[in-house]
């Protein structure tokens, strides 16, 4: 992996997002789960224009004990569709999570990512906090979105490093 500045990354993030996906993972050697997720941003947020990937995680998933104690997480880009298929529908709770994905993890930078991702986001978090039901606008997104209650959580990490193959 050679590390470049997000500034040079040439990416679609619609494409990247929500059609390619990404593996959502924090925690260390000690500990660590991850998931696949296919909502979020990539831009430029605060002074001075940090960038910045925000990521939402439902109150339910297990890799949100791993977010919310740990101060780094990372968005790995993998292809392999049916370990991404496995990360999004399982989880850590019951069993080696990346193991029965078919994926290895990395511990880099204090953290941990998926092993052998064509690109690998390490961020330090900067604000995370719930969906207030009562900000959504259009009530036919928490209608049909949320109608099980199991809201999202934002989480707004700066990216600090990036890694390419």
């Amino acid at each position: 992996m050679n590390e470049i500045r997000p500034e040079e990354l040439n990416i679609n993030p619609f494409t990247l997002i929500g059609k390619d996906w990404l593996v959502l993972s924090a925690g260390d050697e000690n500990g660590y789960n991850g998931m696949t997720v296919s909502w979020g941003h990539l831009g430029c947020l605060w002074s001075p224009n940090r960038p910045t990937a925000i990521a939402y995680v439902r109150q339910s998933r297990y890799t949100k004990e791993f977010l919310d104690k740990n101060d780094l997480f990372t968005l790995s880009m993998i292809s392999d569709r049916k370990a991404l298929a496995y990360l999004g529908s399982h989880s850590g709770r019951e069993g080696a999570k990346f193991e029965n994905a078919g994926v290895k993890p990395l511990f880099t930078d204090g953290t941990v990512a998926v092993d052998g991702a064509k690109l690998i986001l390490v961020c330090r978090k900067l604000y995370t906090a719930p969906f207030d039901e009562a900000g959504f606008v259009d009530k036919d997104i928490p209608a049909k979105d949320y109608a099980g209650g199991d809201i999202h959580s934002m989480y707004v990490g700066e990216i600090i490093k990036c890694y390419r193959e």
